[in-house]
């Protein structure tokens, strides 16, 4: 595998509007993100990725653009953006921005002139189609609920939209958007950006039929028609050879619907299109058929077996992503661990794993000092659309929210967009006005602020992860094995190189387990408890990291 700095990285998600509120109006904002460059690079990020900031309508918090050469009003003025890169490089940090491109906003210049008229120059950057026996052209449903199609007046024809109503599919079959689309990137990387994470971008390809669904589970719909389309690969190489390969850049596309069928067709070394993806078989794992607000219970032995399996897959071919966690889901630590009695002892675990896996690790911002979910107690105080539209969708089937509202504290995308809670103060430091969406109100015990004085905090834990991940690169570059992987309860594996080999035992049980490897020479490196001793039985949600020696 050829050595890259990339692979080396170790990338630190914000989301502005959440993370710091600089000119004390409620909103994140990107001065608010200048004041904490210090307290990244402390963390040992090199890597910052910034969720948009482009001018947005904000019908999807930014995921809706509607100048992709512009700031946001709410978030700055490009003047402040510039001052935010040239401080992330001062720092020898790097900037990787967000790429929406399966859609724009309806608010895009491009789509008010579409929906003008059918022989306007610009109808063809979107999805136009007739209706069907007085309905919409088919059966497709859209990732936030109801139907992927809207119904125009203008020219009475049906535009796609496979997220919300303001939110039309660009049509890629259209050579003009994809030129379009090349000299966005260009813009940004003249201006010195060092790379991109391409949202939804394994959905741009759609398939010229436009059948009906294939199935009535929607992780299937979208696997076998929403993404991976013919000409998707043709698109994603193009765009490499025209642009991505003229810079010295990284790429990470969100990649719903990319199986392992089909990852190294994304990433392969010899494919020329993207270094790593995110694929979501893990985030899918506690998701019933119903989907997101549908929540099943899981297994570690599954849980284990997609990291396994993707490891395999990727291994000495392409590059993988390591997260637990962003935006668009809960905190990982409610979800994978726990956020009760062994919150930062579970948090230092998943900090662990994260640091010691094969492929770029991912942190989202607040799950360096073990942020939560949050449980609103009002449908009031919710504002994902993803959610709002559950709330609806129950509504109109004649059931309450209220019965249902557990769903949203267990699964909804507001649980990791409650404000970063950077001290005790009023809420949490984050705004001295009323912010946005409200504080998780367990602020006084979980801030930043106070982590810092504590040396045995699980911010200084995530420290001495990412130290200790540069400091041993057999954690980045190494083989991986799982060690008795059918374990209900333990998460070990093996990582060796032909200079060293360390061992990870991870308890993800609030039971003690007595853990006993045939593994001899063990030398005890990282822990979480004070008191760890160099045997293997394991407490509650207890890490130990071993050199092994011969």
């Amino acid at each position: 595998m050829k050595k890259t700095w990339w692979k080396e990285s170790v990338v630190y998600q914000i989301y502005p509007r959440s993370f710091n509120d600089s000119n004390n109006d409620g909103i994140g904002d990107i001065r608010g993100v200048v004041q904490k460059l210090d307290y990244i690079k402390s963390l040992g990020i090199d890597v910052i990725w910034l969720c948009p900031v482009y001018k947005s309508p904000n019908d999807d918090n930014g995921y809706d653009i509607a100048d992709y050469r512009n700031i946001m009003d709410e978030f700055g003025t490009m003047d402040d953006f510039d001052e935010l890169l040239a401080g992330i490089h001062e720092r020898g940090m790097k900037l990787v921005m967000d790429l929406v491109v399966n859609h724009s906003s309806d608010e895009h210049a491009w789509f008010e002139a579409s929906r003008k008229s059918k022989d306007n120059p610009y109808r063809d950057y979107y999805i136009w189609k007739p209706g069907k026996n007085g309905g919409p052209p088919n059966d497709w449903e859209g990732f936030f609920g109801g139907s992927a199609w809207q119904h125009d007046e203008a020219t009475d024809e049906y535009y796609l939209h496979l997220f919300t109503t303001k939110q039309p599919d660009l049509n890629w079959e259209n050579p003009k958007v994809r030129e379009e689309v090349n000299d966005i990137i260009k813009y940004w990387f003249d201006k010195g950006v060092d790379g991109f994470r391409m949202d939804v971008i394994s959905l741009i390809s759609k398939r010229p039929a436009y059948a009906d669904m294939v199935s009535p589970v929607f992780e299937e719909v979208i696997e076998k028609q929403y993404a991976n389309g013919p000409r998707i690969h043709e698109f994603l190489k193009a765009m490499n050879e025209a642009v991505l390969s003229k810079y010295d850049i990284m790429t990470v596309g969100e990649g719903p619907g990319i199986t392992l069928e089909h990852g190294l067709d994304y990433v392969g070394e010899d494919r020329d299109e993207l270094n790593m993806v995110f694929h979501f078989d893990h985030m899918f794992l506690d998701m019933g058929d119903g989907g997101k607000f549908d929540p099943i219970p899981y297994t570690l032995t599954a849980f284990k077996d997609v990291f396994n399996r993707w490891d395999e897959k990727l291994k000495g071919k392409g590059w993988g992503s390591i997260f637990l966690g962003n935006h668009d889901f809960p905190r990982m630590v409610s979800r994978f661990a726990t956020d009760g009695a062994y919150r930062e002892e579970a948090s230092k675990l998943l900090a662990t794993l994260l640091m010691t896996m094969r492929g770029t690790p991912y942190v989202y911002q607040g799950d360096e000092i073990g942020m939560s979910n949050v449980s609103f107690e009002s449908t009031e105080d919710y504002r994902d659309v993803e959610t709002l539209n559950y709330f609806k969708q129950l509504w109109a089937e004649g059931k309450d929210p209220m019965d249902h509202i557990h769903n949203a504290h267990k699964m909804g995308r507001d649980n990791a967009r409650t404000p970063i809670q950077w001290s005790g103060e009023v809420n949490g430091g984050f705004s001295e006005t009323q912010p946005w969406i409200r504080v998780n109100p367990n602020y006084p015990d979980v801030n930043v602020a106070s982590q810092e004085r504590d040396e045995r905090s699980v911010l200084n834990y995530f420290r001495k992860m990412i130290q200790f991940r540069k400091e041993n690169p057999t954690f980045v570059y190494g083989d991986y094995e799982s060690i008795q992987n059918d374990h209900p309860q333990i998460y070990a594996y093996r990582r060796w190189d032909e200079t060293n080999e360390y061992l990870v035992v991870l308890n993800f049980s609030d039971q003690e387990v007595d853990f006993s490897p045939i593994i001899t020479g063990l030398e005890l490196l990282v822990y979480n408890y004070d008191d760890s001793t160099e045997d293997l039985l394991m407490s509650p949600w207890e890490v130990k990291v071993f050199r092994v020696h011969d």
